[in-house]
């Protein structure tokens, strides 16, 4: 991020007067729990610049590996098909030769350090690196396939045309992708989104570490702290202080923001703490940064931006390729439901539209991932005149606003069948925390008044079915123990995540829906 003081975007003094105004105006009426604070209108200004995703570098970096080892391997097969040979080699040997080297090329490579973000982002100064790699990868492998059986005259005329063409492929693939990470990174589509958290000092100097770093991908977004202007500046190093910390939740929740990165000494412990209290909901890194620190520990237990020394405190739950592992499991799992489950919906449609006024379909309001409010599909099993999207009237045991139809899909769970929709949508994932209503409660007390830290279960996308639901925690919500106890099963499905752990709680879910005892 520029610095947005020297480009003329804003006044400094009106920056000044919005911040201390929303201060005061959240000073002035505290918020219930759970109710998200104002931020100023230059922070939303800001946080609007930001609602778009960027590309991943672990994600680019993998497609750049695999892009690589299958353009290696089509070359080789190529190179053994159109040159000339004698019909010694068999296919499958062509095949399993090329793999091999493509595979090797790949590992080469990588222990060549070519697959960093600076040398991806190097037009030239890295290009002998992959070349020597790839030439090695050569002159092992031939002569390895030599002494185990021998290397006729096709079949080294066809390591010769592979070399030559694999060579000029790599060398032009690697300019054009410095060409293209340097742009994503002018463009913003390719960096990595920071917050600052603390002010003064300590964040300055970051700041200018930060900006220091040779091939830096970190944009500072801007700054938060809870301190007023006498101890905390309106600007840090060219950076505008957007508001407090409890206005951060709001901010990360309307941005793309990947890191928090606290620039406060390990000695303000108690000041860490109440941060911490506070943000550990949001599905995002969060950092200490420890350039400062006097008390050093082992080299392992830092990670680093550049070279500056960071300490982890939490970490962004499912991410990068695990992400896309998920999102996979997902599709595949869902087509495979609807394969086998489409009598059943198509039924369940018939019997809600026969027996009752309305829609087939009922539509709630829910939280979803990082609190973003989406819309669940459901079969209606209600009357459409009594029915509440609010959900703030919990289904009860003989509930006068449920219908006939209703009792039974409920009970055995098809009412939700068709949120298999909305995980194909990207909304929800099979399986996760369940989504609960945006006014959902329990004796008139929102869930988030009831359990501290209820609303850290959005850092993931919410599911059709979760470990609390097949551990039993379903149905109505009638007591403070029962959202606890779900809340606390939901943050350890988010901390212990596989895809084992998913399959698993997607093969028994049929399994528990047998158990009725809570829901009607």
């Amino acid at each position: 991020m520029n610095k947005l003081e020297k480009s003329g975007q804003f006044d400094v003094e009106a920056l000044r007067k919005q911040v201390s105004d929303t201060e005061t105006r959240n000073d002035a009426s505290k918020h219930a729990a759970g109710e998200t604070l104002g931020i100023n209108p230059y922070a939303r200004q800001i946080a609007e610049q930001f609602r778009d995703g960027t590309y991943s570098p672990t994600i680019i970096i993998g497609q750049l590996r695999l892009l690589e080892f299958l353009t290696q391997f089509v070359i080789g097969l190529a190179a053994f098909y159109f040159a000339s040979g004698d019909g010694s080699d068999s296919m499958l040997m062509r095949v399993v030769m090329a793999a091999i080297v493509s595979a090797l090329t790949v590992v080469a490579l990588q222990l060549a350090d070519t697959y960093s973000i600076p040398a991806l982002r190097a037009r030239v100064r890295y290009l002998p690196h992959a070349f020597a790699a790839f030439a090695i990868v050569f002159v092992l492998t031939t002569g390895a396939f030599s002494l185990l059986r021998g290397l006729s005259a096709a079949t080294a005329e066809s390591y010769g045309i592979w070399f030559v063409a694999g060579a000029l492929f790599l060398v032009i693939e690697r300019f054009l992708v410095a060409q293209g990470m340097r742009n994503w990174a002018r463009n913003g589509i390719m960096e990595r989104r920071a917050v600052i958290v603390g002010g003064g000092e300590p964040a300055k100097e970051l700041i200018r570490m930060l900006e220091q770093q040779a091939d830096n991908d970190i944009r500072v977004c801007g700054i938060f702290d809870d301190r007023g202007e006498k101890r905390s500046p309106i600007m840090v190093a060219g950076y505008p202080k957007l508001g407090t910390v409890s206005e951060l939740v709001e901010f990360v929740r309307m941005t793309r923001i990947d890191m928090l990165i606290i620039a406060l000494p390990l000695s303000a412990e108690a000041r860490i703490f109440e941060l911490l209290k506070k943000l550990w909901v949001l599905p995002v890194d969060i950092r200490l940064a420890a350039h400062a620190n006097r008390l050093r520990f082992r080299p392992r237990a830092y990670s680093h931006v550049g070279a500056v020394p960071m300490l982890d405190i939490f970490k962004k739950p499912i991410r990068d390729w695990d992400s896309v592992a998920k999102r996979a499991f997902d599709i595949f799992f869902t087509i495979i439901a609807l394969c086998l489950l489409w009598p059943v919906m198509v039924a369940t449609a018939i019997a809600v539209k026969a027996t009752s006024e309305g829609p087939v379909f009922f539509m709630q309001k829910r939280h979803g991932f990082n609190n973003e409010v989406i819309n669940i599909f459901k079969f209606r099993s209600m009357y459409t005149n009594m029915s509440d999207p609010t959900a703030k009237a919990a289904v009860t045991k003989g509930d006068p606003r449920v219908t006939r139809v209703g009792r039974f899909i409920r009970k055995t769970s098809i009412d939700e069948l068709p949120q298999l929709f909305n995980v194909l949508k990207g909304e929800l994932s099979l399986v996760g925390p369940r989504p609960h209503a945006v006014l959902a409660q329990a004796h008139d007390r929102a869930f988030a008044d009831i359990v501290d830290g209820y609303f850290a279960r959005h850092r993931v996308k919410p599911g059709v079915t979760g470990w609390a639901q097949i551990n039993g925690w379903r149905g109505e919500v009638d007591n403070d123990e029962k959202i606890k106890f779900r809340t606390a099963y939901d943050l350890y499905y988010i901390e212990n995540w596989s895809l084992w752990f998913d399959l698993k709680i997607l093969f028994l879910t049929p399994i528990r829906l047998l158990n009725t005892e809570n829901a009607y």
